[in-house]
């Protein structure tokens, strides 16, 4: 199967690639405003709303270090993208525009309503609402939803983006994608069916429960077939939502302006309040927070934090323009199996009672930067988490101190009594991971585990720690990494880590290499199971599963510390993009 790459770990390398990221706009130059009037105070947009409006006018201004990997629809993978893409890309359903958990829920987008659903879940059918319209007065038919997703078949030109819908609705890979499609129309994908231009049917091969969340990607938008530019349409993409590009200068700037022939009357989820959109990209993260706190820009589109540089100034003179979410992103330590000792689950329990955990957290950047400690592996915005009251190895007890005791027993049972060698592999454009891998370092020592630190090419992670025989060449035992849901539920986060059907020779996630028959079964009844409260229980269990395998050190339900100017209106942080404030409603004063 092909791998599904989460816009968490997608999400990662964007934050992480600040040195390679953009030229600093000569166009961001201009004067700001004094953001610090009308900050509505710590944490005000953190789950709940804050400045709230409905003022249309002005200018929303975004600053980041990091472009999109691609604004087409199709091939974008980082979370901020996704976010930012509802401005011109729209869904038949999408999530709701609400902070914090109700965010997570879906809502009617094109179409009328949610999917009728029949035939034991394996038949989804939509209406198209009145109205809706290209940015060229044209209306969006089903034809164009149909196309728009066909597109995810085209892997050899639009790589990069989830296979979720391929995978679900064609699962033996029979459909070639309408490029090498012979069929007169293009859409020759028979398990989406058009019958007329507000109908679209969609016949699943087998039943998945959380279907209708692969259609609330931006990889289920509609693209006409006149304008498909394949490759080069993430310069350029004809929008379905309220804005449309004015302009876009790869790692420099985006101009979205207002797209007149979008109707509000015909999307209930967009308000579209500022008349014009704008990015600008740095290269350096403290000079981005600098020109943040000043109040030349609104917020970050990256949402990934504060730099620790802008983190104290903002904490000490400006805490009334920071929240603080749960962003939904667990950090990690994972144990490759296919590594000695490490196939052995008493030396993996060691180096977990061994850790010290509350150091871990400091060097993630402690309670508020960093997150809670971490004490299982399923995050606290997705059905079924437990958040630290599921805490099996005691992580978060006794303020985070290391279990030696216990520690010592693991060494003994797996026959390394005096510890053992192994290397720890981290990204070399992630300090922090450097930091965290340094920190562990120090905690294992004491109990014999001696271990180097390897920094790989952070630009080559598919090739190398997803490469299991390079990572068993050489002797990663331990590897540093971070993951968050691409939807909210367990299939969306952890099947790509923990079903053995996705241990990969290249572009592997399941790191662990994990090949559990029992953990693969819960998947397959989650994936099959319509009952809501039925697959919050498989995620517990398979997180326990997971848990008591011994496969992973948390470190932390992470957290960010996010700048939120003072021109603000209507923010608020929302779990179905992670913590990120959800971009599509925001207006400005």
């Amino acid at each position: 199967m092909t791998t599904q790459r989460t816009r968490g770990r997608r999400a990662q390398v964007a934050a992480s690639a600040v040195v390679v990221a953009a030229l600093l706009s000569t166009a961001a130059c201009g004067g700001g405003s004094d953001d610090k009037s009308g900050a509505a105070g710590f944490n005000a947009g953190n789950n709940k709303v804050a400045n709230a409006s409905t003022k249309k006018g002005g200018t929303l201004k975004f600053a980041g270090v990091q472009d999109a990997d691609s604004w087409d629809p199709t091939r974008g993978y980082y979370g901020f993208a996704w976010n930012f893409m509802r401005y011109y890309s729209r869904q038949l359903v999408t999530s709701a525009t609400e902070p914090g958990a109700k965010g997570t829920e879906l809502v009617p987008d094109l179409a009328t309503s949610k999917a009728k659903v029949a035939d034991g879940g394996k038949t989804y059918t939509y209406t198209l609402r009145d109205g809706i319209t290209w940015e060229d007065g044209k209306p969006i038919t089903s034809k164009d939803i149909k196309y728009g997703i066909e597109r995810v078949w085209a892997q050899d030109v639009l790589s990069g983006g989830p296979v979720y819908l391929k995978d679900t609705l064609d699962p033996k890979g029979e459909y070639k994608g309408p490029y090498k499609d012979k069929s007169k129309d293009k859409l020759g994908l028979k398990a989406i069916e058009t019958p007329d231009d507000k109908t679209i049917v969609f016949k699943l091969p087998s039943p998945n429960s959380d279907f209708e969340e692969m259609l609330a990607l931006t990889s289920a938008s509609p693209v006409r077939q006149d304008k498909d530019t394949k490759s080069k349409y993430g310069l350029r993409p004809f929008s379905s939502g309220p804005y449309k590009f004015q302009s876009y200068t790869p790692n420099k700037s985006l101009v979205l302006v207002r797209n007149e022939n979008w109707k509000q009357s015909s999307d209930p989820v967009r308000k579209a309040y500022p008349d014009k959109i704008t990015l600008n990209l740095f290269t350096n993260a403290d000079d981005m927070d600098n020109r943040l706190i000043s109040g030349d820009y609104d917020l970050d589109i990256n949402q990934t934090g504060l730099s620790p540089q802008g983190r104290t100034k903002a904490l000490k003179q400006h805490k009334d323009n920071l929240d603080n979410p749960v962003s939904g992103y667990i950090r990690y330590a994972v144990f490759p199996q296919t590594v000695k000792p490490f196939d052995n689950i008493e030396c993996r329990k060691a180096v977990i009672y061994g850790a010290d955990h509350k150091s871990l957290q400091t060097a993630r950047g402690g309670p508020l930067a960093g997150g809670d400690i971490g004490t299982n592996m399923l995050p606290p915005t997705v059905p079924g988490s437990e958040g630290q009251k599921y805490d099996p190895f005691g992580m978060a007890k006794n303020d985070g101190k290391p279990n030696t005791a216990e520690a010592k027993k693991a060494l003994k049972a797996c026959g390394k009594p005096n510890g053992f060698k192994t290397t720890i592999a981290v990204r070399n454009n992630k300090p922090v991971e450097v930091a965290t891998a340094e920190s562990l370092q120090a905690s294992l020592k004491k109990i014999g585990i001696d271990v180097d630190i390897d920094q790989y090419d952070g630009s080559q992670t598919t090739g190398i720690i997803g490469n299991p025989d390079v990572v068993k060449k050489k002797n990663y035992g331990i590897i540093i990494m971070g993951w968050g849901p691409d939807f909210p539920s367990v299939q969306g986060y952890g099947q790509p880590l923990w079903d053995s059907k996705y241990i990969l020779s290249n572009g592997n996630n399941n790191y662990a290499m994990i090949d559990d028959k029992k953990i693969d079964a819960n998947f397959d009844k989650f994936v099959t199971e319509l009952d809501e409260a039925k697959k919050e229980q498989l995620a517990k269990d398979i997180n326990h599963q997971v848990m008591e395998g011994g496969y992973y050190l948390p470190f932390v339900f992470e957290k960010f510390i996010n700048w939120r100017s003072g021109r603000l209106t209507n923010a608020y942080t929302t779990d179905s993009y992670s913590g990120m404030y959800d971009f599509v409603n925001l207006g400005v004063k």
